[in-house]
C-alpha cells in the first residue's frame, strides 16, 4: 500500500511520521522551510506521549515534484487550500484511488467527490492537538490520536477501507470506520467550530472556557446551536453534545487554543468561513434560527 499525505502539518505530519515508523510506505507533501528541514534532517517528534524523538529518513517532496502513484491519498490541508490540492489529485491519482480528507471544515468529502468523480473520496476528521513548533518539527500535547472516516453511501465502500484501518492500527493511530459519517464528522466539528467562534469572539484560550461566566456560556450556546442545525440535517446524536464537548474541553491544558485563532493572530490565511460563516449558511439552508453564531459572524463582519 502506498500512501499520500498532502499537508504535513500538525495533522498530517504527525500521520505520516507514526506510520513510517512501523515501516509504510508514505510520502508527505510539504513546501517551504518546513519541507527542506524534513528532507535534511528528518522530523522532530516532540510529545507528551512518546517523548521528543526523530523520524528519520522520511519520504517528503512538494507537489511539482512528487511521481508516485499512490493507493490512498490523506487531504490534511486548511479548508481555503483544498482547491488547490485537486489538480494535483487528479495527475496523480487512479480511477479508484481512496481519498480521505481530514480536514476541520463539515462537508468536505461530499464537496471533493464532485470535483474528483472517478475516485472514492470519504468524510473524515481526527482528534489529536498538534501543530508545527518550528520547521521540521511537530508539538504533540496529550494522548488523543484518533482518525474517523467512512464512505457515505454503501455503494462507494471498498476493501480499501478496512486496510487502511489495519495499517492505521499497526501505527499506533485509534481507527474508527464509521458507518454513520455524516454524524460522526458533525460531531467533531460541533467541537471545533464552537470552540473557534467563540476563542474568537473573546480573544480567549481555553481557560477562560472552563471558568464560570460569559465565554463558557457562550460556548455552551454555540454548541446547543450546532445540535439544532443537526437535528434540522436528520443527524441525531447518541450522546448529548454539549456536555460532552464541555468535559473534553475541561480536560484540555488552559493555554490550548483552535487553528483558526493561531492563525488569525498570526495575521494569517484562517479558516473562519468554513468554521464560522458557513454554520450561518447552513442554518438558513435548512431553516433554523442560531441567535449566537449570528451574532459573532456580524461581529466579524459577515452580512447576515
Amino acid at each position: 500500500m502506498k500512501y499520500l499525505i498532502i499537508g504535513a502539518g500538525g495533522v498530517g505530519g504527525c500521520i505520516g511520521a507514526y506510520m513510517t515508523e512501523v515501516g509504510k510506505d508514505v510520502t508527505m507533501i510539504a513546501r517551504g522551510a518546513h519541507l527542506k528541514a524534513m528532507q535534511e534532517n528528518g522530523l522532530r517528534m516532540e510529545t507528551t506521549k512518546k517523548g521528543n524523538y526523530v523520524v528519520s529518513p522520511v519520504q517528503a517532496t512538494d507537489m511539482e515534484h512528487y511521481t508516485g502513484d499512490p493507493d490512498v491519498i490523506f487531504v490534511c490541508v486548511k479548508g481555503y487550500s483544498l482547491d488547490d490540492t485537486v489538480p494535483f489529485i487528479r495527475r496523480i491519482a487512479r480511477p479508484g484511488t481512496l481519498v480521505i480528507p481530514i480536514l476541520n471544515i463539515y462537508g468536505t468529502g461530499s464537496r471533493l467527490q464532485k470535483m474528483l468523480p472517478d475516485m472514492i473520496v470519504t468524510d473524515g476528521c481526527i482528534y489529536i492537538a498538534g501543530e508545527i513548533r518550528e520547521p521540521g518539527c511537530l508539538w504533540m500535547n496529550g494522548d488523543i490520536f484518533r482518525i474517523v472516516y467512512g464512505v457515505r453511501e454503501k455503494s462507494q465502500e471498498t476493501p480499501l477501507l478496512e486496510i487502511v484501518k489495519q495499517d492505521l492500527l499497526d501505527s499506533g493511530i485509534t481507527p474508527v470506520l464509521s458507518d454513520h459519517i455524516r454524524r460522526d464528522t458533525m460531531r467533531k466539528y460541533a467541537y471545533v467550530s464552537a470552540a473557534a467562534s467563540c476563542g474568537l469572539y473573546y480573544d480567549a484560550r481555553v481557560g477562560e472556557f472552563q471558568k464560570p461566566g460569559k465565554v463558557r456560556d457562550t460556548y455552551a450556546a454555540l454548541l446547543g446551536e450546532i445540535n439544532i442545525l443537526a437535528g434540522a440535517m436528520g443527524i441525531t446524536f447518541e450522546q448529548d453534545i454539549v456536555k460532552e464537548n464541555m468535559d473534553i474541553t475541561d480536560a484540555l491544558s488552559p493555554t490550548a487554543s483552535t487553528s483558526m485563532q493561531r492563525d488569525i493572530w498570526k495575521g494569517k490565511q484562517s479558516e473562519i468561513d468554513g468554521l464560522l460563516f458557513q454554520v450561518v449558511r447552513m442554518a438558513d439552508e435548512y431553516g433554523v434560527e442560531l441567535p449566537t453564531y449570528r451574532m459573532i459572524a456580524r461581529a466579524q463582519g459577515y452580512a447576515c
